[in-house]
């Protein structure tokens, strides 16, 4: 078992206080606050150590470099913003996806991420001041969603 460092404790304190997963660089200005002038390698080295203990899991996204959360947080997917980058945890889950899967073929877990704007990037959309009778939710949300662009 390592020791505690004030490094690690702004580290750890860091990905806390976010309640999301963070990448790299973003935990670095969040613990600087704890640990002035700490370094990215610092940052790596005590993720490696917090990941090899248990307390941190990394949460891959395809093309991208790795975040790190809390661990323990059980089942959960993430949603990217596509505007600022930031990914957030969702915690609802679609449940079995085993039907998906070709005949024959055996699912042992899955991961699903979701894109598109945060609350802070979506646009603001005022209300109209007159709804028809029974209308109580917003027809773009009817619309098909576009494609996703990488």
């Amino acid at each position: 078992m390592e020791r505690n460092t004030r490094q690690r404790t702004a580290i750890r304190q860091a990905i806390t206080d976010a309640a999301r997963p963070l990448l790299p660089q973003e935990i670095l200005q969040a613990a600087e606050a704890g640990a002035p002038g700490l370094s990215l390698a610092t940052v790596y080295r005590n993720l490696r150590v917090l990941m090899e203990e248990g307390e941190l899991r990394s949460v891959l996204l395809p093309g991208e470099v790795a975040r790190y959360e809390v661990a323990g947080g059980g089942h959960h997917h993430h949603f990217q913003c596509l505007t600022c980058q930031r990914v957030f945890e969702v915690d609802a889950c679609p449940g079995n996806l085993a039907a998906l899967a070709p005949p024959g073929f055996t699912v042992e877990d899955h991961d699903l991420t979701l894109y598109g704007r945060c609350h802070d990037c979506s646009p603001k959309r005022t209300k109209p001041k007159s709804q028809g009778a029974g209308h109580a939710h917003d027809h773009a949300a009817c619309q098909e969603l576009p494609p996703r662009r990488r």
